[in-house]
């Protein structure tokens, strides 16, 4: 048996792929967007990729699935579980297999047995491995997607807080409830293969440890050593991180269909005339991924500052627009990755990309000014200036600066009417990175006597300055 683990670290994502030796076939687990690792890998191991299985409709990114499908004739395996609002909406014309609790998928001589595993979804299903060509009867490991993770198990509140579907929380921590004591007759030896790891948005607390044991979740997860369901379900909904709102997006992409990915090359805008014409054609948002000093430094007027690091993906899908073009400010070696990132949470209306050398060019670009934290204690209480903390709850809740106001990065848009627009706006998170975003977006707002406390809530705590809870 062959196994091989992908791992996207801007979703905190899991992916496997599943050979069987003796007769060449593979099949992938919840394979991203980006379908391209799991060919190539195939291909140099030398198997035919004939198949592809998930566990549920995932909300947090597109799913490879039916670009698998439809491009490479993979045969898709996905759960028949839940009512009709959990059903696939795209399988007209592709192979197809509707699994339920306890369906036998066969990689060659490799063995998966589905096992429904509601909570974090109704349709969520789990895949216990076994290694029949390798002789075992016994199981190797499960496959567990959203249902449990190291150290925690899955959300079963993000469509109620990111769709509104009111009700569904309490029912699927009921659920995952029920699905847990499922969980605790395998026996303790099997692996426990995740679907995420730590940075997810799909838990709470999630370990980053990419794999676990029965055993070892038994005696360590919490959501397992609790034994009484009411309690049980209280915890499990208590202090969940805000659902991304793209979340609703990616549930409704993954279940009528994600479009298929042509591969075709992103145009570059070489002079500003161009650029100038699409930034100002009204249904044009401007990407600026170049790092935060650059863009404070000088910027096209409108643009929203994204810097392309780890936090890229998770912000992008909260501040933009799905309905709207981009236009990209980036390096032509950071081009490709930037735009399989936004692909990657369904973002597909990139109409072209622009290189920063081009801004040289610029006759009115804007920029801000950052402010230091012994500059920021002069200022902070007086009445002209309206200091905003763009962090979570849980954050703003643990601590934050006296007369702070609380204006959470992913929903800074529509809480604008909320911050006056006659006061100077300084705006702070953690450390620096969401601050970047947050000023970018205000400014684009209209907000221009704005500035970046880059230090953040760390730096003012590290200095020893009061704070409030």
């Amino acid at each position: 048996m062959y196994l091989r683990t992908f791992f996207d670290e801007k979703l905190a994502q899991y992916s496997y792929m599943i050979g069987c030796q003796r007769t060449g076939e593979a099949l992938v687990i919840d394979p991203a967007r980006d379908v391209t690792p799991y060919l190539e890998t195939a291909k140099k191991e030398g198997f035919h990729l004939a198949a592809a299985a998930e566990t549920h409709i995932h909300a947090d990114f597109v799913s490879g699935a039916r670009q698998l499908a439809e491009k490479h004739d993979v045969k898709l395996y996905l759960s028949d579980e839940g009512d009709q609002d959990w059903k696939y909406g795209y399988l007209d014309g592709l192979n197809v297999e509707l699994v339920t609790d306890g369906s036998m998928i066969h990689v060659g001589n490799v063995e998966l047995r589905v096992m429904h595993t509601p909570g974090h979804t109704p349709e969520s299903i789990s895949f216990v491995l076994t290694d029949r060509g390798g002789g075992s009867e016994v199981s190797m490991g499960i496959f567990t997607g959203d249902f449990v993770f190291v150290g925690d198990i899955g959300r079963p509140d993000l469509l109620e807080k990111a769709a509104g579907a009111v009700g569904t929380a309490e029912t699927g921590a009921k659920s995952m409830f029920k699905s847990l004591q499922k969980f605790k007759e395998l026996p303790e030896f099997i692996t426990v293969w995740p679907g995420h790891g730590a940075g997810s948005a799909c838990g709470k607390s999630l370990g980053a440890v990419p794999q676990s044991t029965v055993g070892y979740e038994l005696r360590n997860n919490w959501a397992l050593k609790e034994e009484n369901e009411e309690t049980f379900v209280k915890e499990l909904l208590n202090e969940q991180p805000e659902a991304p709102t793209y979340f609703a997006v990616m549930k409704k992409v993954n279940k009528e269909g994600p479009n298929v990915l042509t591969g075709e090359e992103l145009e570059k805008v070489e002079s500003v005339d161009e650029v100038r014409a699409l930034a100002t054609n009204g249904n044009t948002t401007i990407v600026d991924t170049r790092p935060a000093q650059d863009f404070a430094d000088g910027h096209i007027d409108g643009a929203i500052n994204l810097p392309f690091n780890k936090a890229f993906t998770n912000w992008s899908g909260w501040v933009l627009n799905y309905e709207r073009d981009l236009l990209l400010i980036a390096e032509d070696n950071q081009k490709e990755e930037i735009v399989k990132a936004l692909h990657s949470i369904g973002i597909d209306r990139i109409k072209a990309y622009a290189g920063p050398e081009l801004l040289s060019q610029w006759d009115d670009l804007e920029g801000y000014s950052f402010v230091t934290t012994e500059e920021l204690k002069d200022v902070y209480d007086k009445e002209d200036v309206y200091v905003v903390d763009i962090r979570k709850e849980n954050e703003w809740n643990a601590g934050h600066i006296p007369g702070a106001n609380h204006h959470m990065l992913g929903y800074l848009e529509d809480q604008t009417k909320n911050i006056p627009e006659d006061k100077t706006v300084v705006v702070h998170c953690q450390s620096g990175t969401r601050s970047a975003i947050g000023t970018s977006l205000l400014q684009s707002l209209g907000f221009k006597d704005i500035l970046n406390y880059s230090g953040g809530f760390a730096a003012w705590e590290k200095n020893g300055d009061k704070i409030e809870k």
